[in-house]
């Protein structure tokens, strides 16, 4: 995606008016979804800084109430890494020359961050040393896959390797995805939501042994429905609703997580609400529609959002290391805390982004034509 924030046009792709047809002219930019990007990391961020416990009392209490349900933020991304990835598809591609684009986009970064949090674990007094076997299942994105190493190094990556997963099954999605109807789109997002309400049933009776939040192919169905809805976009064939009442059932399936058992489950509440919203905001993008979300200043911060994504919680840790594990602290000083932190990993972000993302891709993809789907919407999209 360009950086502009007033590049959408008021058409749909070639594929939109030729039922299973594949995109024989670049696809328009969608900046809604990246400004939505950022909002989505903030709730991540939000999350961590209750986790934590900056706030106590009262405080604490506001925390838990207005990002309790943070962590849905993180099932956002992989509906928007479908819609994204199935958006930008390139006819023709192969499936190496996808897997190096992808590459290139996320493990920069991940590998910065891996090597802080490594440093981290070594000197600093409160962090986790990993052992070599957890050091390496992070840096190979599978660390996910065994729930006793799915939070080593840069706690986030755990769904960066959900991410890495789909990326390996992406081309194989797309084959029946690009030939696929209306209906047949329409009937595949349908089995997705019902496979995150059957493997949500399932997790919460503990029927399955372990704990399905970040276990990569539970996550799965999220990244096939936003591909889904992506090609009910590009067919022109979506008929949802506006992005005003999709924003409502999303806020409104948000405020519902408290009332559902933790961890996998929550996805259940969000999962409709993000499903109307992110094909609502493309739409929106297309026709010219109003969108808050179009904001140039959003949509820069949805750039920085995957490093901001990487590297928050690494601050965050840092300051319980001076703070004193679960601080606890007033509202005043935990506002001023939480302050200093959002302020130190914005501008690491910023640094991440414009001194090794940008840098790193354009190295690795040197002699390459960039597309929406290298610059991405979602956190390491």
């Amino acid at each position: 995606m360009t950086a502009a924030a007033t590049g959408a046009t008021g058409t749909l792709p070639a594929a939109a008016n030729t039922a299973g047809a594949a995109p024989t002219t670049p696809v328009p930019s969608l900046p809604s979804l990246t400004g939505l990007r950022w909002m989505a990391a903030l709730l991540v961020f939000g999350l961590h800084v209750r986790n934590l416990g900056y706030f106590g009392g009262t405080g604490q209490h506001i925390a838990t109430w207005g990002f309790g349900a943070g962590a849905t933020g993180v099932s956002f991304f992989f509906i928007l890494s479908g819609f994204v990835l199935m958006w930008s598809a390139r006819p023709g591609d192969r499936a190496p020359a996808f897997w190096w684009r992808r590459i290139a986009r996320i493990y920069p970064v991940h590998l910065a961050t891996a090597a802080v949090a490594l440093l981290m674990g070594l000197t600093l007094a409160r962090q986790t040393e990993p052992t070599p076997a957890q050091a390496l299942a992070n840096v190979l994105l599978l660390h996910s896959w065994w729930r006793p190493w799915w939070q080593t190094l840069d706690p986030v990556s755990w769904s960066l390797a959900c991410e890495a997963f789909f990326y390996a099954v992406f081309p194989l999605l797309a084959l029946p995805l690009r030939r696929m109807g209306a209906r047949g789109s329409a009937a595949l997002a349908g089995a997705s939501v019902l496979a995150v309400l059957v493997l949500a049933w399932a997790d919460a009776q503990h029927w399955l042994g372990q704990p399905l939040y970040s276990f990569p192919a539970a996550r799965l169905p999220e990244f096939v429905l936003g591909a889904a809805v992506a090609r009910m976009v590009l067919l022109g064939r979506w008929r949802g609703p506006g992005l005003e009442a999709s924003l409502a059932v999303a806020i409104i399936g948000y405020f519902l997580v408290p009332h559902v058992p933790g961890g996998y489950p929550a996805a259940t509440c969000t999962i409709m609400g993000f499903a109307l919203l992110i094909p609502a905001a493309a739409v929106a993008d297309l026709r010219g529609l109003p969108s808050l979300w179009r904001h140039r200043r959003l949509v820069r911060l949805g750039e920085l959002s995957f490093a901001f994504y990487m590297i928050h919680l690494l601050v965050l840790r840092m300051g319980t290391d001076l703070l004193g594990t679960s601080p606890h602290l007033g509202v005043l000083p935990a506002l001023t805390a939480t302050a200093v932190a959002f302020t130190v990993a914005l501008g690491l972000s910023w640094a991440l982004y414009e001194g090794v993302e940008c840098p790193a891709r354009r190295l690795l993809l040197r002699g390459t034509r960039f597309t929406a789907g290298d610059s991405g919407v979602g956190p390491a999209d």
